[in-house]
This record gives structure tokens, C-alpha cells and sequence, in this order.
């Protein structure tokens, strides 16, 4: 394995939560400045601070990562995001009380969802600086949703913050309205060896392991982590990037979308199930439903009924998972076709999958660049059908096929 050298010091504070993104550190940090200094009734300059924030980038640039980590830094007692308050630790690990996080759990964010959320926006903090709220995937706002969401903007509190995470600032993610009430903050895909180095620094993977991963994983720092400390990760990978070389008999189009399915379910099932589990436990202690003696029995039917109605939640939480990380798995599959068109035309850019440069060249030697070019075309075809609810098993399968067929 051969990677970026891990060289350079992290940075201090809640900002050494973002890898390899100085320039919105720099334009996050002098915003949570200026608002300290509106907290403490000090004059800045006008637009130093603002209520909205749109923050895109690519898949694992770390939109959310850097929702919470300025968060942190609004809440902050010192007011540069030290890391070491109360305020930092509480709004970085998802409890404090003046942060609202909304993670949608099925595939869209619903307008009721929304409507509660901007109503307890309104209220003042109680117990930091400001209410900030955050809204990862604010794509998948319906737009009802995005309707309710309008109007809170246009006439946000005094010290309330809204922060919208999204792939862009593309109509298609996001509204022109509110696109047009929002500060913009472009996140860049980090750099290899930035992810190599928080890798090794950060959570004490071995050097090595850390360029590697880095190398591999096309710029998302949540994939390079799990490539990097989770084994069964590494396999299915490799499972993945077999598909192209292995389908020679009619019959492998049915086994490589099975493993290609599979893979994605156990990727979901190994993600969600202690969380659920978890959930679940929780909600019977809260609600009684676990207690014993008289009157109970009512406890025990509530509890149940909210069981079966966060079961119904964690269903769709599910589905939403398993096919994100199928996603994630037909993107392996693209970087490969793409490298071998690289391959082909001789151009010296940096592999995607670098580790599996020898399959690269075969294939590169055995198909013609137009029939590599369909290959990539189906796989970006299977991702669109998805993204449009066909089933899965039937777009990887029509995928797989138009693999083989070349």
C-alpha cells in the first residue's frame, strides 16, 4: 500500500473536526466571532454574521461535520469554538439543549417535521447563545417542507441560526428562494493526505492503513474511516470491484447482483441495528412499558404502540440506508470504469482505485473505450433508477446485465 506522507498538526479547537477545509474554517471561525460580539452587545461589521447558512460539497466533504462543529463555535463560553466547554462538547455530541438536529430517517424530510421544528426555533436559547438548527440533507426537503422552512427565514428570531447542509446549491437541492436567504460555504473534497493524517492522528490507525484508506476511499472521510477499521468493510469492497472481470458466463449477471445487494444489505444491517435496538430499550424504560404490579397494563399498551410506531420509522431509516450504501458501492463500481478509460488513453491522472491497477490495465487491453464508456453510462443509469424508487434488485440487475453485454 503506498499513500500521501502524514505530516502537519491538526487544528485546535472544534475546527480539527474538519479535514483539509481552511477556507471555510477560516470563513466559519470569523463568523462565530462577530456573534460572540453581538452576544456581548459589541458593534461588527454589517453581514459579518448572518442567520442562514447553506454549506455543500460533495458526498463526505463533511457538510454536517461542519454544521456541528460551527455550532459548537456558536455556543462556545470563549467564543472561538476552544473544544474544551461545556457548550463545545454538548453541541458537538448532538445534546445540547439550544441545537436542534434534524437527521432525516426515511427518504424526505416531512412538512409536519419541518413546521415543529420552526416553532420550537422561534424560541429564545435557554441555556447557550443562540438556537441554531441544523438540517442535514436539506435536499430531501418536500416542498411543503420547504415552504414552512421558507417562512422562518425570511423572518428569523434575533438569535436564532439556521444551518442547511446540501450536495449544492443547485435548484434540484435546494430552493432559489431560500438558496437566495442563505450565506453559501463550499466544502472541497479533502485531500488524501489530510484524511491520511486525521486517520492516524485523530482515531490512531496504523500509518500505513491510513494512507491506504485514504488513497482509496474518493474523498469521503466517513468511508475512509470504516475502510480503515472495519475489515468487513475492506471485503465488501473487494467484492464490488470483482464485479467487472467476473461476469464471463451468463449465469455470473445473477450471482454479481446478488453479492452486489447483499453487500449493501449487511453494510445497512450492521449500521442500524445496535442503534435500533438501542432506541427501542429506551423508549419501553421512558414510557413504563418494562415495569411490573398494578397499572401497568396501560403503560405497557402505550409503550407498544410506540414501539411499533418508531419500528415503523426505523423501517423506512432502513430503507433510506441500505440504499445509500448501495450508492456507495455502484460508486466503487463507477471509479473502476473510469479508471480504465484513464488506462486507455494513456493519461497519467491519479487512479481512483490505485490498489487495483493491475485489473485496471486488463480491462483496459481487453475492452474498446466505447464499450467502457456504456459500462459507466449503466452504472450512472442504475444510480438515477434508484434515486427515481425502482426496486433495487431490478436496476442492479438490468445494470449488471448491461455490464456483462459490454
Amino acid at each position: 500500500m503506498t499513500g500521501p506522507t502524514v505530516t502537519a498538526p491538526l487544528r485546535a479547537g472544534v475546527w480539527s473536526q474538519l479535514v483539509g477545509q481552511e477556507p471555510a474554517i477560516e470563513m466559519l471561525a470569523s463568523a462565530a466571532t462577530a456573534a460572540a460580539r453581538i452576544v456581548d452587545g459589541e458593534p461588527v461589521t454589517a453581514g459579518a454574521m448572518t442567520h442562514a447558512w447553506l454549506l455543500t460539497g460533495p458526498p463526505g466533504s463533511g457538510r454536517s461535520v461542519a454544521a456541528r462543529t460551527f455550532a459548537a463555535a456558536l455556543q462556545c463560553s470563549t467564543g472561538t469554538g476552544c473544544g474544551g466547554c461545556t457548550g463545545c462538547h454538548t453541541a458537538l455530541a448532538g445534546t445540547h439543549a439550544d441545537v436542534k438536529l434534524v437527521v432525516p430517517e426515511g427518504l424526505s424530510i416531512s412538512v409536519a417535521e419541518m413546521r415543529a421544528l420552526v416553532q420550537a426555533a422561534a424560541r429564545k436559547p435557554t441555556t447557550g447563545q443562540w438556537q441554531v438548527v441544523i438540517i442535514e440533507d436539506a435536499d430531501r426537503l418536500t416542498e411543503g417542507a420547504s415552504n414552512a422552512l421558507l417562512k422562518a427565514v425570511e423572518e428569523p428570531p434575533e438569535r436564532t441560526v439556521f444551518l442547511l447542509c446540501a450536495p449544492s446549491d443547485h435548484p434540484e437541492d435546494v430552493s432559489v428562494t431560500i438558496r437566495s436567504r442563505c450565506r453559501l460555504v463550499t466544502l472541497r473534497t479533502p485531500p488524501a493526505e489530510a484524511i491520511a493524517r486525521v486517520l492516524a492522528e485523530r482515531d490512531g490507525v496504523e500509518p500505513q492503513l491510513a494512507e491506504w484508506a485514504a488513497s482509496v476511499c474518493g474523498g469521503h472521510i466517513g468511508r475512509a474511516r470504516r475502510l480503515a477499521m472495519d475489515e468487513s468493510s475492506r471485503k465488501r469492497r473487494a467484492a464490488v470491484l470483482r464485479i467487472p472481470l467476473g461476469l464471463r458466463r451468463p449465469g455470473d449477471v445473477f450471482t454479481c447482483a446478488e453479492e452486489l445487494i447483499s453487500a449493501a444489505e449487511a453494510d445497512a444491517t450492521e449500521e442500524s441495528k445496535s442503534r435500533d435496538e438501542s432506541e427501542r430499550s429506551e423508549l419501553r424504560t421512558a414510557m413504563g412499558g418494562d415495569g411490573t404490579g398494578k397499572g401497568v397494563a396501560s403503560a405497557k399498551r402505550a409503550a407498544e404502540a410506540a414501539v411499533k410506531a418508531l419500528e415503523k420509522r426505523q423501517k423506512s431509516r432502513a430503507t433510506r440506508t441500505q440504499r445509500d450504501t448501495l450508492d456507495l458501492a455502484l460508486v466503487d463500481l463507477a471509479g473502476f470504469y473510469r479508471d480504465v478509460l484513464v488506462a486507455s488513453s494513456g493519461a497519467k491522472s491519479v487512479l481512483n482505485h490505485p490498489d487495483h491497477a493491475s485489473e485496471v490495465a486488463s480491462a483496459a487491453a481487453q475492452w474498446t473505450p466505447e464499450s467502457t464508456l456504456r459500462r459507466l453510462e449503466a452504472v450512472l443509469a442504475c444510480r438515477e433508477a434508484i434515486l427515481w424508487n425502482v426496486k433495487p434488485r431490478i436496476a442492479v440487475e438490468a445494470m449488471v446485465t448491461a455490464l456483462r453485454q459490454g
